[in-house]
């Protein structure tokens, strides 16, 4: 598949619901309505996953190549309100919940300061 094609996945992961089989989940929190002055963060996610498909799955200057010993993928968005601030909150500690359930080690993309809170 071509960068350009596709659905857009972090780093052109494959993309997964099955948490089973993960140690990492790659997670988009789409969320701004913590923020006063600048919103945009729920931008976030959808763009740096644009960008990402530029990435290699290792570095060349160190050698790291951490897909070779762990099972990372991108789970997706948080399905969080944009209008109800404490709604959203629940939904994303709620989404969390599940992916720790699963012993799993996430990785935040996007969202404002108030996504750390849940």
């Amino acid at each position: 598949m071509p960068r350009f094609g596709g659905i857009t996945t972090y780093m052109r992961l494959p993309g997964t619901t099955a948490l089973s089989d993960l140690d990492v989940a790659v997670v988009g929190v789409p969320f701004d309505i913590g923020t006063s002055n600048r919103p945009g963060a729920r931008f976030g996610p959808r763009e740096i996953r644009a960008e990402s498909v530029l990435l290699r799955p290792y570095n060349m200057a160190t050698r790291a190549a951490p897909f070779d010993s762990l099972r990372i993928d991108d789970t997706g968005d948080v399905a969080a309100s944009p209008y109800d601030l404490q709604a959203a909150v629940a939904a994303i500690e709620a989404h969390y919940d599940n992916l720790l359930a699963h012993d799993l080690v996430t990785a935040s993309i996007g969202g404002d300061h108030t996504v750390v809170l849940p």
